[in-house]
């Protein structure tokens, strides 16, 4: 061993717990150890484990974490069903101002009329004036993307 290199160890150090007072000897490189919590007041030692030991706000700021997730987790749930809402207006889809109005002018003004018009199939949907298979086509891509399910009967390939 080299020396003067390790540091004094004192085979009689005082351990204080802050919390209950208690003491007790150990060996180490401190005279005087102080601990917040020992074996003998902490919950999960004493069988307690209902009494929350709360240090400096702690189980606080661990209930409001708690809260802002959960106010997280409904705000997206609200959000995600407001997107494949069926009273969603046509005007919100991004499809051409000429689509929008053909729509708008053969009566179907929101996502749900559209989703009843797909019921009759894709040639249902064509014979709507001033509405073609492109439109036709983008309309199915953006209704998909914003997570509505489309009729079985539109997903037929009219010719």
């Amino acid at each position: 061993m080299k020396k003067d290199i390790h540091p004094k160890y004192f085979p009689e150090a005082k351990v204080v717990c802050g919390s209950c007072g208690a003491t007790w000897t150990t060996g180490s490189t401190k005279e005087e150890i102080r601990t917040e919590v020992c074996s003998n007041c902490h919950p999960f030692y004493t069988g307690q484990q209902q009494r929350i030991l709360d240090r400096e706000g702690q189980v606080d700021r661990f209930y409001k974490r708690l809260q802002v997730r959960k106010d997280y987790v409904e705000e997206q749930k609200t959000r995600e069903e407001s997107q494949t809402s069926p009273e969603r207006p046509v005007s919100e889809l991004t499809l051409s101002a000429r689509s929008i109005s053909a729509l708008e002018k053969a009566g179907l003004k929101t996502v749900g009329d559209i989703l009843k018009r797909f019921e009759g199939g894709e040639r249902a949907m064509l014979e709507v004036e001033g509405f073609g298979r492109k439109s036709l086509i983008d309309l199915k891509k953006n209704l998909r993307k914003l997570g509505y399910e489309l009729p079985a009967a539109a997903e037929e390939i009219a010719v």
